[in-house]
């Protein structure tokens, strides 16, 4: 197996990537990763794991014929049984390298399901173009998202070689953890009994975080005793547009901003009310992840966050700050005991329909039906 990407710096494809390739049967699958550009920390968390890392040291956002041609050398020196490409340039770059190198197999692997193409830039607006046409040609094309495949599938992609695929949230890992309720508050200097709301994202405008601060402001939620944990690439004190819509929103002292932090699962744990407000997702791995924890979930009605969340939390349109705050507002009114068993429901639904496991099972299912068994 041999998966070509586009980069390794932290995301969401990147995450999964490395789950997916730590979990997998070592007996039945040898993976080895080419990142497209220069490698980033993810790369060391994959040699961690065991998985061989390489790199065309390609340019980001700039096509290159030696990269090209040294990734057909690699193909033909390493002969893989199926090369998965993750993400539109990659799939490109793949197809056009295995079908040189005359690979048995590709697989794309498509992990957006933003539907306003004018938001990229004019590369990846023409690269996804190409991908429309060329979408025939690979033996199929993963989606991570119901909404991803529908979307792409309106767009022009062959529908006969489309196959979903949910990310899966490592249940050891995110799980209930009352010492972590109480470590983090203890680090944030609050009382056990606070209530704390989680906002877990890269500050970037599809994220949303006006329409939060927006909802949690016209809500009141601050007199209440409420207090709010932000986290994710970004969301520092550095940030000075984060820090004015703050301080609009009058939540000065209660708002807690931690920056790209390692223990995600302890803070995650640590939440009584997990919140997404962004207006486009795929599939948003923090849902999944905060119900793991037994956290329920106030989330916007984007990508497959509705599907996710089922009955165990509340979904509510996206850029609407008064349907936001009216939910997180009902969550609060249900006391600890109410929230529990919400949370419990949705550590349940993870674990039979969005868990690791599930997860790494269906890819190598795919691999081998595609492949043949090994």
């Amino acid at each position: 197996m041999l998966h070509l990407i586009t980069g390794l710096h932290v995301g969401g494809a990147e995450q999964v990537l490395v789950r997916l390739l730590g979990q997998s049967d070592r007996r039945r699958f040898l993976h080895t990763v080419v990142s497209v550009t220069e490698p980033g920390p993810v790369a060391e968390r994959l040699r961690t794991v065991g998985v061989k890392v390489c790199t065309l040291g390609m340019r980001p956002g700039t096509p290159s014929l030696r990269g090209l041609v040294r990734l057909v050398k690699i193909l033909r020196r390493l002969r893989p049984d199926l090369l998965q490409c993750w993400m539109y340039h990659a799939n490109l770059l793949g197809l056009l390298a295995g079908k040189l190198a005359r690979v048995p197999h590709i697989v794309w692997t498509i992990r957006s399901s933003n539907e306003n193409l004018a938001a990229y830039r004019w590369l990846t607006r023409w690269t996804v173009r190409l991908c429309v046409w060329l979408s025939r040609f690979p033996d199929c094309s993963v989606f991570a998202s119901e909404a991803g495949s529908k979307l792409h599938q309106s767009w022009g992609f062959a529908p006969s070689k489309t196959v979903v695929i949910s990310n899966g949230a490592d249940l050891d890992i995110f799980r209930p953890d009352g010492a972590a309720r109480h470590s983090v508050r203890q680090e944030l200097g609050l009382s056990d009994d606070t209530i704390l709301i989680g906002l877990i994202a890269r500050f970037h405008p599809m994220k949303d975080h006006q329409t939060f601060f927006k909802a949690v402001s016209s809500a009141r939620l601050r007199e209440h005793g409420v207090h709010f944990l932000l986290a994710g690439e970004g969301i520092t004190p550095a940030n000075l547009e984060l820090a004015r819509v703050v301080k609009q929103s009058s939540l000065e002292g209660c708002v807690h901003v931690l920056g790209c932090r390692e223990d995600i699962p302890r803070l995650t744990a640590a939440l009584d009310i997990a919140c997404l407000s962004s207006w486009s997702e795929s599939f948003p791995n923090v849902v999944g992840e905060a119900m793991a924890c037994g956290v329920p979930c106030v989330v916007t009605d984007v990508g497959d966050s509705a599907r996710i969340v089922g009955d165990t939390g509340r979904v509510v349109p996206p850029r609407s700050p008064q349907a936001l705050a009216a939910a997180l507002s009902e969550m609060i009114a249900m006391g600890p005991a109410g929230r529990q068993v919400l949370g419990k429901k949705a550590r349940q639904r993870v674990a039979q329909e969005f868990s690791l496991a599930k997860m790494v099972q269906t890819y190598e299912s795919l691999y081998e039906s595609i492949a043949g068994r090994v």
